[in-house]
């Protein structure tokens, strides 16, 4: 096997791969071995047919593409290896040669690992936070804390109203016809929420309950589903419940019950102080961020555009996982949201970027600074993600390879390094 190595713009690599004909015909005959028992030609009993025959009977190339399929993984992952290339994304795999005589070849580009040059990186500014309570911030919590513990109160005695919470079944169509993922059952609905496209929550207002509403909507040009982008809609709808929330007064009694105190007073006081803390420990994790995207700001790299789409990918779909967990799916967020595919990339992609140029400036830092960690801190980490998952910290170090104990490392010394610029770092006067 020989490889040709090109270096490609922002952090990618193509690499040519030339595996000798002697491999290929291997890997035919390896093909071949797996598939006889299913080939029927005539005059042979069923997986008899000699190899010859085979290519004979269905052209020579017939085991082509599957032995190509058997070569690649591990010929890519050699050419890998051997050319200690640092892989950050899936290879996008296209066949160059494929023919009766010579090598078989076959390209495989990918995104690498960029090269970081740091610039300043110890004792950059930052702006200074604000961590004081202002009363309006103190009274919008208590607003919140009414809203948590308020009544559901069900009505049968009025039609819908702003900020009411509706059960319907539902279901849409366009052009006459019902289309996938348009209906629901029982579902609740907060009206004034825009959790539903265009004027959706808007039109149930005024209908009574058992009252069957026909609600006629728009879909976005840009929607996800190109044969709904643009269409008009019409949804069915149902409507079986109605509840409205009952606020508890701000009161002696109210702080009585939330708390230990007596008095709204003290109540309030104790509300304050927490939301200081809150707000501390948010302007510590701004000031993390700030720092971060400070030293990145100053340093130099490329990202791979296959690396920045491989984490939007991932990110998607741990914010699909997310919407499924709340009971419905990423189809239905995007239809409900009248957000497009695209809308979403667009708004995954720069926290994508960012996740990565954060790791690769921190793990730089963490080289530059020659950060170690103690076999006690790597346990303490295992620690912690045992507890995740609920397992013996004993049991998890038993299953998990080198590759993972060493990524705790990694993640252990970044933490390090984050810990180091951060206490560097000078706030603004």
């Amino acid at each position: 096997m020989s490889v040709q190595v090109e270096n490609l713009e922002k952090s990618t690599v193509k690499l040519t791969i030339e595996v000798a004909r002697e491999e290929f015909e291997g890997a035919i005959k390896t093909v071949y071995g797996k598939a006889k028992n299913r080939i029927n030609i005539p005059g042979f009993r069923k997986g008899k047919a000699p190899l010859s025959m085979v290519e004979k009977y269905y052209g020579k190339s017939v085991f082509y593409e599957d032995a190509a399929n058997e070569i690649i993984p591990k010929a890519y992952e050699d050419a890998v290896t051997e050319n200690n290339i640092e892989v950050v994304s899936q290879p996008k795999i296209e066949l160059v040669q494929l023919n009766d005589e010579g090598p078989f070849i076959f390209s495989a580009t990918v995104g690498v690992k960029p090269e970081v040059k740091l610039g300043e990186y110890m004792g950059v500014t930052v702006s200074k936070p604000d961590v004081e309570v202002s009363d309006d911030e103190l009274n919008e919590e208590l607003e919140k804390t009414r809203e948590k513990n308020s009544r559901s109160v069900s009505v049968d005695d009025r039609p819908v109203q702003d900020k009411d919470e509706v059960t319907i079944d539902f279901e849409g169509f366009v052009d006459g016809e019902a289309f996938e993922g348009g209906k629901g059952e029982d579902y609740k609905l907060e009206i004034g929420s825009h959790s539903f496209i265009d004027t959706f929550e808007e039109q149930l207002i005024g209908h009574s309950i058992d009252e069957e509403v026909e609600v006629n909507v728009t879909f976005p040009e840009e929607y996800h589903e190109a044969s709904l982008a643009g269409k008009p809609a019409l949804f069915k709808v149902k409507i079986k419940a109605i509840s409205f929330k009952e606020l508890p007064e701000l009161d002696d009694d109210f702080a009585q019950d939330l708390s230990d105190f007596d008095t709204l007073d003290e109540y309030k006081e104790d509300v304050r102080n927490k939301l200081k803390e809150a707000k501390v420990s948010a302007a510590d994790r701004a000031k993390e961020e700030e720092v971060i995207n400070k030293i990145i700001e100053n340093s130099e790299l490329e990202v791979s555009d296959m690396q920045i789409e491989s984490v939007v990918d991932q990110m998607k779909r741990e914010f699909a996982q997310r919407i499924q967990a709340q009971g419905i799916s990423y189809e239905q967020y995007l239809m409900f949201t009248g957000m497009t595919e695209a809308q979403v990339v667009a708004d995954i992609r720069p926290q994508a970027l960012m996740r990565i140029q954060s790791r690769l400036v921190l793990e730089k830092i963490v080289e530059a600074e020659n950060i170690e960690v103690s076999e006690e801190e790597i346990d303490k980490e295992i620690e912690t993600i045992a507890n995740m998952y609920q397992m013996e910290a004993d049991r998890l170090k038993e299953v998990m390879g080198e590759e993972e104990k060493k990524g705790i490392e990694t993640d252990a010394k970044v933490q390090k390094a984050v810990k180091i610029v951060v206490e560097a770092a000078k706030e603004e006067e």
